[in-house]
């Protein structure tokens, strides 16, 4: 009895066997730098909605965020990190008025009563701290003081409201679109 073989498929499937051995080759190359230029531009993003949300300026901003952990081939992923305590109020705009000194906390001035910036009796003040420093009295002899703190926290903020979305709304997409585009262009 005569036999019919017929090998449509081998053909066929060698010929995608090639590009995604193609395609092996190069995707891990091609996905650490897609995944960090993604990230460079999120972190952007994150910055200027951190600016604008906290009301402390970009150089702080910048400084707390610091270097980011960049992907490889080992590790695909974008790693921001921040540090940032209570913020003190110098670095928020802060002005002296008689009922205390205001500042810009959430990118809204707040009046912080029974803090000061200067020293003496209004409206003959001098320079008492220096550097600009906001202080808060912690005896009623006045001879105790401390600095004056915002309440607001930096990886917090980091992490909610305005920024986050502003995360989301860049990273996702852009990393999709890239990596279809990349898929594409390595296998035509």
């Amino acid at each position: 009895m005569p036999q019919l073989i017929t090998r449509w498929g081998d053909d066929h499937v060698a010929a995608f066997a090639t590009r995604i051995a193609e395609m092996n080759r190069r995707l891990p190359k091609v996905l650490p730098r897609i995944v960090n230029q993604v990230g460079n531009r999120a972190k952007t993003q994150v910055i200027r909605a951190l600016t604008r949300q906290t009301g402390l300026p970009r150089k702080t901003i910048v400084r707390a965020i610091g270097q980011p952990r960049r992907a490889h081939a080992g590790k695909l992923a974008y790693e921001m990190q921040t540090a940032g305590g209570n913020i003190r109020l110098k670095y928020l705009k802060p002005r002296e008025t008689r009922a205390g000194a205001t500042a810009i906390p959430w990118n809204k001035r707040t009046l912080f009563p029974g803090t000061f910036i200067l020293g003496g009796q209004f409206p003959n003040r001098h320079g008492l701290v220096r550097d600009g420093h906001v202080m808060r009295r912690l005896d009623s002899a006045g001879r105790k003081l401390t600095f004056a703190r915002s309440g607001m926290f930096i990886p917090v903020e980091m992490t909610s409201g305005a920024t986050a979305a502003a995360f989301e709304q860049t990273a996702a997409p852009l990393l999709k679109a890239r990596v279809e585009a990349a898929l594409v262009k390595l296998v035509p």
